[in-house]
């Protein structure tokens, strides 16, 4: 596969950014930035939330997983739906009615200072490990195929990449975001569909035969109601679906604060409607390509690599299809990666500067400066967290972090539902603690369970538990006889 082409295409495609955000950041302030001006069309925010699910790392991941999980992930994906239902009904109409920016400034009014800073940096210690991590993937995939050759140092591959989203996002936020991310939404699911078409086409299969071959293929199995233990079993990864939407979803500042920028409540919920069934035949497109990549490898007796995340990237690169699929790969994969992380950076920008530096009141000039400074400031620690995660080099560390880095939304959950369903006040204090032995309390629990529950293996249903444990936590240590009214 030709590196010159690669480069040119990399080229080609952030040119293609920098004129999006030229047109999109003109005559923009902080409202800009932070939601758009309230100014967002519905549809163009349910494209662009497409491509911000979708990062690199699902990308490469979602195909392999056909063979070791078979289209089990559809499961957790009709869970998402109802997540989606809740979210659309519940947290958008409070997040609407209190005309919020971040959506954590709401923990503030319902219970206080220290919950209010602990769910905004239960965010941003999420956001900035998981994004970190993915970018680190992808960064390491265009490492080892383009610019180790080139000569080109990681952190100099890694410093570029950043400081290029650094310059797109600079001036319109949100609403450059929301096309950036649309086109690169667009861009993503064309290369998909184009790799699916190249890979029929070598195994000589029309559309009702790509059809047939998916759904015969013994990998193609969705259901499992059969093990309550096993890590696939419906129920499970269903209700762990549902869940993981509410909270990486609706409790997520990076995901509402495009729902944020629509016109009103109304456009918000239509999107939240149109993106959840979007991703039906969305995940069903990269499981099926996992099928045919699976059957292209059998029918051509290519050796199935160890790890299932490879399969896609050494079939593409490697020079099994035509230089075209691999060319497509990583446009599909930078699409997916940047459409992610431009996406986090602005969100951790906004979160930062309203959240953590308290700048309610401040003038429109200060507030540009100050949110300026905090982007800076929030590319560079973005770049030192994945300069640390290549010199740990060891994938079972990292992955330890990145899981690590994701129960720490259990505890929003738990607050959130706290708020929402109860007219009790916390003890805002112990808030923090309580945030704090949660996760922790998941991940050992996570770590014994065979030997703890007779054989009983977690899923993502643990998030569901995680939510639990504080939100139980909380009612215990409430103040008693204290009721308020709910925001």
């Amino acid at each position: 596969m030709s590196t010159s082409l690669i480069i040119a295409v990399i080229i080609g495609y952030f040119v293609t950014l920098f004129v999006i955000s030229y047109f999109t950041s003109r005559n923009s302030n902080n409202d800009t930035f932070f939601i758009g001006n309230r100014k967002s069309p519905w549809y163009l925010v349910s494209i662009a939330m497409i491509g911000t699910s979708i990062s690199g790392v699902t990308f490469i991941s979602v195909p392999g997983w056909v063979l070791t999980s078979q289209f089990s992930y559809m499961q957790m994906v009709l869970g998402y739906l109802l997540g989606y239902f809740v979210v659309a009904n519940v947290l958008l109409p409070l997040y609407y009615r209190l005309n919020l920016k971040s959506i954590y400034t709401y923990l503030d009014a319902r219970f206080g200072f220290y919950s209010y800073k602990t769910g905004a940096f239960l965010f941003l210690v999420s956001r900035v490990i998981g994004s970190a991590f993915r970018l680190f993937i992808v960064s390491n995939v265009l490492q080892l195929s383009i610019f180790n050759a080139l000569g080109v140092p990681f952190w100099v591959t890694v410093s570029i990449t950043v400081l290029l989203i650094w310059l797109y996002t600079r001036k319109g936020g949100v609403r450059t975001v929301l096309w950036t991310d649309s086109f690169q939404a667009i861009a993503m699911l064309t290369a998909v569909s184009l790799c699916v078409y190249y890979i029929s086409s070598d195994l000589n299969l029309s559309l009702p035969g790509i059809v047939k071959a998916v759904s015969s293929s013994p990998l193609s199995r969705v259901w499992f109601f059969d093990d309550p233990n096993q890590r696939f079993y419906f129920w499970k990864q269903f209700l762990g679906g549902a869940f993981i939407t509410i909270v990486m979803t609706g409790l997520d500042q990076d995901m509402m604060q495009k729902n944020l920028s629509c016109r009103n409540y109304k456009d918000a919920r239509k999107n939240m409607y149109w993106y959840g069934f979007a991703f039906l035949p969305v995940n069903l497109l990269f499981l099926s390509l996992g099928v045919l990549l699976h059957t292209f490898a059998v029918q051509k007796g290519i050796p199935l690599p160890a790890l299932s995340d490879d399969l896609f990237p050494t079939l593409a690169t490697q020079g099994y299809l035509p230089q075209i699929v691999g060319v497509l790969f990583f446009l599909g994969l930078i699409a997916a990666a940047y459409s992610s992380a431009d996406s986090a950076l602005t969100a951790l920008t906004t979160s930062f500067t309203i959240d953590v530096l308290n700048t309610k009141g401040m003038d429109e000039d200060r507030l540009r400066r100050v949110r300026q400074w905090v982007h800076v400031f929030i590319s560079i620690l973005m770049i030192l967290v994945i300069i640390v995660f290549n010199a740990f080099n060891d994938r079972s560390v990292i992955d330890a972090i990145f899981t690590i880095a994701g129960y720490t939304y259990g505890p929003l959950l738990g607050l959130y539902a706290f708020g929402l369903f109860t007219r009790f006040q916390v003890n805002d204090k112990l808030v923090p603690f309580i945030a704090v032995f949660s996760p922790l309390a998941c991940y050992l629990l996570n770590k014994y369970s065979i030997l703890l529950f007779n054989g009983y293996k977690f899923g993502f249903e643990l998030l569901i538990v995680n939510g639990a444990i504080v939100f139980l936590l909380l009612l215990i240590t409430r103040k008693r006889g204290v009721l308020v009214q709910k925001v």
